[in-house]
């Protein structure tokens, strides 16, 4: 997440909400939207921590990190001194289970965006890859109450982006799709007509390598942005229009044989692509007509890049052949520097920035560690620590605030 996104508004947590709540939401947005309904199955209930204690005090320096275990999908909290080292706040099952992509060894999704944080509604997004449904969490500093538990509209959901009162969910498996909802009350509401099929191959394998990478907004919330991997070797554009759908189908951006994994923007708001095939970052701009615009694309010298984040002004790259950081500056003109690599714990995936961009959390999936990092202002990163997140092994999805 972007830090300078936050809103750190204090809330009421309010009860879980019944099946019976939640359906009477959905008739409102509806009837509102004036659409045919949608089928869907959702659920909620209370969720207590299963262990760990806050000591909350009202500030909101918080980690979560998603677990994705098979026997039963986690939520782990940790409250973020100062000085960037985390201390173990709960842990919080999310009503549904973790899921495995055929030939992934310390990335079970093979994606970016499996729990996502939305500031506009102190709202916490996990997927549960293993039983095709999306969690939905309150947040208040460094505890959780879940929400809401509801389908994901396909098969093996894998990331979550969300812009103002509207998100999208895309799912790896039978050929690849998304699905939409709407923010009301706390809740989402499945938005009807917004499911688009992406077309991929199916049978494709390894499934890790041949799924989509990660769903995500631009900034302006005009466009939604998905990475197909190896299945097409495609960044997909679609228009975001009135009421949230999306594009009958995207503009279909070919990178042949850079693998495009992972996005994220930087701060001058160029596309950033972490590309697994070349081992590198690129760099583009967006047309009025979606299509793509190559600025630059500098590799990391390392193996498996797949993950990038921003933290400030600078961008890191994971690589998870490497057990390795990477950091670069990107300039007005979207160029890349490398500044270096920094070592981490074996199985470098997912990562999230705090505090401006002064604290890097990077979860490593060989032994289910996140560990922990001051960053310079040179964007040189000094180890504080780490934490060894229970029941975590290959486990993706991390934020940081």
């Amino acid at each position: 997440m972007r830090e300078e996104f936050v809103v750190k508004v204090p809330i009421r947590l309010k009860p879980a909400v019944t099946a019976a709540a939640a359906a009477a939401a959905a008739t409102v947005v509806v009837a509102a939207l004036a659409a045919p309904a949608f089928a869907s199955t959702a659920s909620a209930s209370t969720a207590a921590p299963s262990s760990g204690h806050s000591g909350y005090s009202g500030a909101s320096h918080a980690v979560f990190v998603q677990t994705d275990a098979t026997s039963g999908n986690h939520v782990v909290a940790y409250h973020r001194a100062a000085d960037g080292a985390l201390s173990p706040a709960g842990s919080y099952p999310t009503g549904g289970l973790g899921g495995v992509l055929g030939g992934s060894v310390v990335d079970h999704t093979a994606s970016q965006g499996s729990l996502t944080y939305d500031p506009w509604h102190s709202l916490l997004y996990a997927v549960n890859a293993g039983s095709n449904t999306v969690s939905v969490f309150a947040v208040s500093g460094d505890h959780l109450a879940l929400r809401q538990v509801l389908s994901s509209g396909g098969t093996f959901p894998v990331s979550v982006a969300v812009h103002g009162d509207l998100v999208y969910v895309v799912n790896a498996l039978d050929g690849g799709s998304l699905h939409g909802y709407r923010v009301l009350g706390g809740f989402l509401v499945p938005l009807p007509g917004s499911s688009r099929a992406l077309g991929l191959n199916p049978g494709a394998s390894p499934q890790f390598t041949n799924t989509p990478g990660q769903v995500a907004f631009t900034p302006d919330g005009s466009r939604l942005i998905v990475t197909t991997k190896a299945n097409g070797n495609d960044i997909d554009v679609f228009d975001v229009g009135f009421g949230g759908w999306l594009s009958a189908a995207p503009v279909v951006n070919s990178e042949p044989g850079t693998v495009p994994f992972a996005i994220t923007f930087d701060s001058y708001g160029h596309l950033v692509i972490a590309e697994a095939g070349t081992n590198a970052l690129a760099t583009f701009t967006i047309s009025g007509h979606g299509t793509l615009s190559q600025l630059d694309a500098v590799g990391t010298g390392d193996a498996a890049t797949c993950w990038v984040a921003p933290a400030g002004p600078f961008l890191f790259a994971s690589n998870a052949g490497s057990a390795a950081e990477s950091g670069f500056t990107s300039s007005g003109g979207g160029q890349l520097t490398l500044l270096g690599a920094t070592a981490t714990d074996a199985g470098t995936v997912d990562a999230s920035a705090a505090a401006g961009g002064r604290f890097l959390y990077v979860q490593t999936g060989g032994a289910g560690i996140v560990d922990e990092y001051a960053v310079s202002s040179s964007g040189a990163l000094t180890q504080i620590g780490s934490v060894t997140v229970p029941d975590a092994v290959g486990g993706e999805g991390i934020v940081a605030f």
